[in-house]
């Protein structure tokens, strides 16, 4: 790290010590040892230093480690910035450059950075659009995006899925068509009154609201409500490891209502340019992660109770993309 950096660092640091806590914690070093597997040493990252940030939630904590075995693997002196609260504080670490890399989602990106108000619904589109305005704005480069989208959708039990044979939301309105009963949602409060939550929803695939019956709970507790039957369709977020801890079935929004909140690792192109290996060395990795590999890691942390650095090294070394010392 150098001096610079570490001088604004520490001034940031002090800042957010004032301010009761903006969220920079680092340890400044791995808390284990990886050695190669797919990923071998490369040359022009040997030695280079590399703080690597996430927010200070699961699934970004979880990525955030992912991206850090990675570029250790490679050679790099990685410097690990994870927890960041607040995505806020963590965007403004990447601009400063207190931060090299980071995971941000398009979604967020999109409307909460760049302020846009209406989501674009393909995914390739909204990637190519945020991709595009953040770089020209902000000089930051959005590496690929990842099938991994932490979006909104309806999830029901699998039991309940297989009776009524629900796979898309469009089913999930048929049948509460066909039955009306059959339509008790389990919501948070905000998303059920939302003209991007639940409203906007009945609008886009043409049911009534009014006709359905809608419990309203804590985006915690929504999880087990559906689960224990107290509604047929609950609001979820699509990557939650509580969703496969729980058999829940996540309908798919055919209509592409929601907006899409596609993970990618975003770097500051003067970064990225002085080191192109970064992108190739995560390239493959970015590559083999989906919605269902998230949500399982996302549910060893969540519900096993284990810790997103070692999540996210084992992930790694079950994949071959890194192997661990032995003894």
């Amino acid at each position: 790290m150098t001096a610079r950096r570490r001088t604004r660092l520490a001034a940031l640091l002090a800042a957010c010590a004032l301010a009761s806590g903006c969220g920079l914690e680092s340890s400044f070093a791995l808390p284990f040892e990886v050695e190669p597997g797919s990923i071998r040493p490369v040359p022009g990252l040997a030695g280079v230093g590399i703080a690597v940030g996430s927010k200070d939630f699961t699934e970004n904590q979880v990525l955030g480690y992912i991206a850090e075995v990675a570029l250790d693997a490679a050679g790099a002196e990685v410097r690990d910035m994870t927890n960041i609260h607040g995505s806020n504080s963590a965007r403004q670490a990447l601009i400063s450059g207190d931060v090299d890399l980071s995971w941000d989602y398009t979604g967020t990106g999109w409307i909460s950075y760049l302020g846009n108000t209406d989501p674009i619904p393909e995914e390739k589109a909204q990637y190519e659009a945020v991709r595009d305005a953040d770089l020209a704005r902000n000089g930051l480069r959005w590496l690929d995006y990842s099938a991994v989208n932490n979006t909104y959708a309806f999830a029901v039990t699998e039991s309940y899925a297989r009776t009524h044979d629900l796979r898309t939301t469009s089913d999930m309105v048929e049948l509460i068509r066909r039955d009306p009963a059959q339509g008790v949602f389990c919501l948070e409060t905000e998303f059920a009154s939302r003209n991007d939550g639940f409203p906007g929803v009945a609008a886009t695939y043409g049911f009534d609201p009014a006709a359905t019956q809608v419990k309203t709970f804590g985006t915690g507790t929504i999880y087990t409500a559906t689960s224990n039957g107290l509604c047929n369709f609950g609001e979820v977020f699509t990557t939650d490891g509580r969703i496969t801890a729980l058999d829940l079935v996540v309908l798919e929004d055919d209509k592409k209502f929601f907006p899409q909140y596609n993970a990618a690792v975003v770097l500051r192109q003067r970064f990225h340019e002085a080191h192109p290996e970064v992108a190739e060395v995560l390239a493959p990795v970015v590559a083999a992660l989906d919605n269902d590999t998230i949500r399982a890691l996302n549910a060893e942390v969540d519900v096993d109770g284990r810790d997103p650095a070692a999540v996210a090294r084992d992930w790694m070394a079950r994949e071959g993309f890194v192997t661990l010392p032995a003894g």
